[in-house]
């Protein structure tokens, strides 16, 4: 359920087909995400999903599945 949220979030903020996005899919290298669309990330997801993202943990996010991952054990 996680991974299909944020799938769908990303495929519109990046503007990148939804079917082209997996759990191993990297952010930056094949997603093209900049550290702005990035950040705007979080804070959609932080409010997606109630949740806080520490600074620290931002740049350990490379993928979709980190992502999901990091969801689901904070929320």
């Amino acid at each position: 359920m996680t991974y299909d949220t944020v799938k769908t979030m990303l495929a519109k903020q990046l503007k990148v087909d939804e079917a082209s996005i997996t759990p191993e899919s990297r952010l930056v290298e094949d997603l093209k995400a900049d550290s702005a669309t990035v950040m705007v990330m979080i804070m959609d997801l932080e409010d997606t999903f109630g949740i806080m993202v520490e600074d620290d943990q931002i740049m350990k996010l490379r993928t979709v599945g980190d992502v999901v991952k990091y969801i689901d054990e904070h929320q």
